[in-house]
């Protein structure tokens, strides 16, 4: 079986950067793909997933599980959500980590905070133990314009393997709305993934 259609665990952490609908959908592709899907959010995303999406997105993490499970039609333990302080959560430790990792969006805070290997909350300790132990690790940043310590946060973590992702739509298929935009950006972090999608044609191809 090829790695695009076998199940993986894949750990989406949602932050404060404006661009959760990039999220959410990537979490719904992930689970329809048949992907095992866990995760977290920081405070800030509540605020952001309001204020974007009019979603009140509950502080409980088993709220949380429940709602986006029933939302996207989710097998049962297909999703888990963790609290960010849930230090005896899988993603917690090297002894037990995802196949890979994605924080979408991604604030400077938290991508400087990787860079520097700080493990204030489950979302840093997690990228950390993701690097450490060699796994994938995608940050999709929704900042402009980058300041020097942004760029220098970006590169460090490149030469460590890590993809920075910038959360930038293309044109050329020539969106007709916001969620083929929405979709840009998500199939490149699946194409990133090795995760099976059809969200959009590929260059050259015609549908």
């Amino acid at each position: 079986m090829s790695e695009a259609n076998t199940a993986r665990t894949i750990l989406v952490a949602l932050t404060g950067a404006s661009g959760m609908p990039y999220g959410l959908r990537l979490i719904e592709q992930l689970l329809g793909a048949g992907h095992r899907v866990w995760l977290l959010y920081s405070q800030v995303a509540q605020i952001v997933a309001r204020q974007e999406m009019d979603w009140a997105l509950p502080a409980q993490a088993g709220e949380v599980e429940k709602a986006l499970s029933a939302r996207f039609g989710a097998a049962d333990g297909q999703l888990r959500v963790f609290g960010r302080e849930a230090w005896f959560a899988p993603p917690a430790s090297g002894s037990n980590p995802p196949d890979a990792m994605v924080v979408c969006p991604c604030t400077m805070g938290t991508l400087a905070a990787i860079a520097q290997g700080l493990s204030q909350d489950l979302i840093e300790r997690a990228a950390d133990v993701v690097i450490k132990e060699g796994r994938q690790l995608v940050l999709v940043p929704r900042e402009t314009p980058f300041s020097a310590l942004h760029l220098e946060n970006m590169l460090k973590l490149a030469r460590l393997g890590v993809c920075i992702l910038p959360a930038n739509p293309g044109f050329y298929q020539r969106p007709a709305s916001v969620q083929d935009l929405v979709d840009f950006v998500v199939a490149r972090i699946l194409d990133q993934l090795g995760v099976a999608h059809e969200l959009l044609p590929r260059w050259g191809e015609t549908r």
